[in-house]
């Protein structure tokens, strides 16, 4: 078997939540990988020096800003780069959110807003880029779970939920979506260091007990999960659907 299973020359991938952290390295590792990278976010200076930088690094790069969790102007974006600039083939759900807090005092608003942010924006984005893939009878969907889909802590059980349905959410896909020649799939990361974990790598007490519970001793590196990424979006994953792919140092395999 050859390397080129995994070339993604020729192919665009949209990924959502990419000005930063986990969405800009699957970005620059996609684009790496010869992928074309479309860029999505909702701060404009940050978006402009994501793109910036993956310019300056060789790759065509693309941005396209719409709020995840508005169905119309989801809608809106995705048909319209489509018609005016061409097909997205992969496609990563990476937008997301934390908000921690014990369960009895925990906010509505700021439940709502977890749902939003980290599930129906899974559905919003998928659909809307799956009915253009499923015209093609081909494109991969890969959406952006977490350790907390199979596990849980402390004072953040309403961020668990959102991430066990983006897991379960994952499959529905994979079952409606697969006759059409769509791969959906999921990354399972651990606890790496990224701006939303920015409180938890600071905390001393926390980064020591992280060491002591995950098996690799570490907080994982961003780019530890391109390699995952390159996998499900390249024709190596084409018979791979429905499927969580945990990297996470091991800590879902341990007590």
């Amino acid at each position: 078997m050859t390397l080129q299973i995994f070339d993604l020359t020729g192919k665009r991938a949209l990924i959502t939540g990419s000005s930063q952290g986990i969405g800009f390295a699957l970005a620059r590792g996609l684009a790496g990988a010869g992928a074309e990278i479309v860029l999505n976010g909702r701060d404009g200076p940050k978006l402009d020096a994501a793109a910036k930088t993956l310019k300056n690094e060789g790759a065509i790069v693309h941005q396209l800003a719409f709020d995840v969790t508005n169905h119309e102007e989801v809608r809106a974006a995705v048909d319209g780069f489509e018609s005016k600039v061409g097909p997205v083939d992969i496609l990563i759900n990476n937008a997301g959110m934390q908000h921690r807090t014990e369960l009895h005092n925990f906010p509505a608003d700021a439940f709502e807003r977890l749902l939003q942010t980290n599930v129906a924006s899974v559905f919003h984005v998928g659909q809307a880029v799956a009915r253009h893939m499923i015209d093609r009878k081909q494109g991969k969907i890969i959406n952006i779970a977490s350790v907390q889909t199979a596990l849980a802590r402390p004072g953040i059980a309403p961020y668990t939920a959102t991430k066990g349905a983006v897991g379960n959410l994952t499959k529905g896909m994979a079952t409606d979506w697969a006759q059409y020649g769509i791969n959906c799939n999921a990354i399972a990361p651990g606890y790496f260091d990224t701006p939303l974990n920015a409180a938890l790598v600071a905390d001393e007490e926390f980064s020591a007990w992280l060491a002591k519970r995950t098996p690799a001793g570490r907080w994982g590196d961003v780019e530890e999960l391109v390699g995952a990424a390159v996998f499900l979006a390249s024709a190596a994953s084409t018979f791979v659907n429905g499927h969580t792919l945990y990297v996470d140092g091991g800590i879902t395999a341990s007590l």
